[in-house]
């Protein structure tokens, strides 16, 4: 048999209580629950990031996101940017023969052609650079060539071009990466299914969010429809995921007029959202089906695995090699996925905050079942209220690119604004095995585990910052 294709199909912004499955029934999902049914389910997987670009960096080049200076997902001081020394996933499956395929939202270098998909390894591309858009009103980037709205949705356009790459490369291995935004604000869904859920009694805010879920659930169902038609479905590895866990607040503009911003739904209880390095904010879905490289359906794993990952263990599955690029992060899981035991697995880190990292404040570590929690320093603020308006600025640009697409704007050359970062919060400890909603702080029963656990993270800040301040400003 030919070498396993790949669909890796990520969701934005969605956590597990966002399947029917796991929150009875309020979303319809019947596919990706029929997915659940049909392959392994992956109940303590993580994202790279508490937030979309750095989480996406690592899920792409197996390494921790503050190495690849995608730090953040501010678009006009380029920190949603992969460094130009960093290899991606796709590098590598071009080089060893595969066709290479990115459909939906990239965000990992939008203002900039020398980050554009096509340039990291991508040889098509269909979708939008930036972090969001609008789902009516779109401008669809086809490998650099741009194709305004015609009023179709964006999800189902995103389907069809998905569609539209496996048909042409069907006779040939192929690697697929299919990053919906939903559900991802602007909250925008067709009234049907929406109104289908306010009828159930769900405030309208939920119940887009729900319709725009429903309607990516639908665009997985017709992408494995293919598959089984064409017949690949037995050697393609489909996977589902999310950038990370589901955004409980929205900014005033994200909301359309009229809408209720109550958004706060279901998340099988975890702790904290999108943002945040507490349970919810990174502890993510993964669904995997690949019939004749994984043993039965109905699997639940319940091994700590993580996105930087997913690039050694697809590069072993599909028999990619590895050559050349920086040392990775991730480990080669295949053993743990196909039912065989793996005598350890390694610590993992994260840490997010907007502009330059802080290691003190929204940074986390797990070892085994121990967790370690820096929380927000909710202290830090801008140095003068002209370092206010200067973020304020960025943060209208942001937005007004998104919805006025064709006015992309440059880089900005500008320093980042000024902050002052007060003393810490004290750390917090978990264990994950008997409290996996994080309530029950033991930092003061762990001293001892607490500043071994604590020193590890320091040290993984410090060296992975020192390798983001080595980049060659570009």
């Amino acid at each position: 048999m030919s070498r396993p294709n790949v669909v890796l199909i990520i969701a934005d912004d969605m956590g597990y209580g966002d399947f029917g499955r796991f929150n009875n029934g309020y979303v319809e999902t019947p596919a990706l629950d029929q997915l659940i049914d049909d392959g392994t389910c992956l109940t303590q997987h993580y994202a790279g990031s508490a937030v979309c670009s750095p989480s996406r960096a690592a899920l792409l080049t197996g390494r921790y996101p503050i190495r690849t200076g995608a730090i953040t997902p501010q678009e006009v001081l380029g920190l949603d940017r992969i460094a130009l020394g960093e290899t991606t996933i796709a590098d590598h499956f071009k080089s060893a023969g595969y066709a290479t395929g990115m459909v939906g939202k990239w965000h990992n270098g939008a203002l900039d052609p020398r980050f554009h998909p096509n340039a990291r390894g991508f040889d098509e591309f269909a979708g939008f650079r930036g972090g969001w858009a609008d789902y009516y009103k779109w401008r669809l980037d086809r490998n650099g060539q741009f194709e305004m709205s015609d009023g179709r949705y964006l999800t189902d356009v995103l389907t069809q071009e998905a569609i539209g790459f496996i048909q042409r490369h069907q006779s040939e291995p192929f690697f697929l990466m299919v990053p919906y935004n939903a559900p991802h604000s602007p909250l925008q869904a067709p009234e049907a299914i929406t109104d289908k859920y306010v009828s159930k009694g769900l405030s309208r805010g939920i119940a887009l969010t729900y319709a725009m879920i429903e309607v990516m659930d639908q665009g997985v169902a017709a992408i494995r429809q293919l598959l089984e038609t064409t017949g690949l479905s037995d050697n393609t590895i489909f996977m589902f995921t999310s950038d990370n866990g589901p955004a409980l607040m929205l900014r005033d503009d994200q909301v359309p007029e009229g809408v209720s911003v109550d958004t706060t739904r279901w998340n099988c209880g975890f702790n904290g959202a999108k943002g945040s390095v507490y349970e919810g904010g990174i502890r993510v879905p993964m669904i995997m089906h690949w019939p004749v490289g994984m043993s039965g359906g109905g699997r639940e794993l319940t091994d700590a695995m993580h996105f930087i990952d997913w690039l050694p263990t697809l590069a072993s599955m599909c028999d990619v090699p590895i050559d050349g690029g920086k040392p990775l992060d991730g480990v080669d899981v295949t053993q743990i996925l196909q039912g065989d035991a793996q005598p350890s697995y390694p610590d993992r880190f994260w840490q997010w905050n907007g502009y330059r990292p802080i290691g003190t404040s929204n940074a986390a570590m797990r070892s085994g079942s121990w967790k370690l929690v820096r929380p927000v320093n909710t202290g830090i603020h801008f140095a003068t209220p002209e370092d206010e308006e200067l973020s304020e600025r960025y943060v209208e640009k942001d937005i007004e690119y998104k919805y006025q697409p064709e006015n992309i704007p440059e880089i900005f050359r500008w320093s980042e604004p000024n902050r002052v970062i007060p003393d810490p919060p004290p750390v917090e400890l978990y264990d994950l095995n008997s409290d996996p909603n994080e309530q029950n702080n033991l930092a003061a029963d762990q001293p001892q585990r607490v500043t071994k656990m604590l020193n590890e993270l320091q040290s993984w800040f410090e060296e992975v910052e020192t390798e983001r301040q080595a980049i060659p400003a570009v």
